[in-house]
């Protein structure tokens, strides 16, 4: 069987872009590890629906129309210190993309460029670990490796 779980995943950021959008390219470059992750959610391109409704046949034809990469919302508890959370706070202020590596528990890598649209404090109550909820728009194709 080839399931596996999350435990073990790592979500790294670079302030830098590839030179190729490849996996040499992302390869290439340094990344710092987004710490205190605690739940990555989903991830991936999204197909739109378009649909044709011919009067004579009164049937739905449907096929794939535009396309989106995705968003990753990243549930953080809250470390400013950390290095990884730091290149986030920054990327939220900046228009352009930054360059991602998710390594998932099997050693398979995940590379994308993205933009941060935001990183929002969660303080909840005093039995709760101060968190932040990250918001990343990938603006590519993930590219696997």
């Amino acid at each position: 069987m080839a399931a596996q779980t999350s435990a073990g995943t790592t979500i790294e950021i670079s302030a830098s872009n590839p030179a190729t959008y490849n996996a040499a390219g992302f390869g290439a470059l340094s990344y710092s590890v987004v710490g205190e992750i605690v739940d990555a959610g989903e991830y991936g391109r999204t197909y739109n629906l378009v649909t044709h409704n011919p009067l004579d046949s009164r049937k739905t034809v449907k096929k794939k129309g535009s396309y989106n990469d995705g968003t990753m919302t990243l549930q953080v508890a809250r470390d400013p210190s950390d290095a990884g959370q730091a290149i986030l706070v920054t990327a939220l202020d900046s228009d352009s993309d930054h360059s991602f590596k998710v390594t998932l528990q099997d050693g398979t890598i995940q590379y994308f460029a993205a933009q941060v649209l935001s990183y929002t404090t969660g303080v909840g109550s005093a039995d709760q670990i101060t968190n932040a909820t990250i918001q990343i728009e990938l603006t590519d194709a993930i590219v696997e490796v």
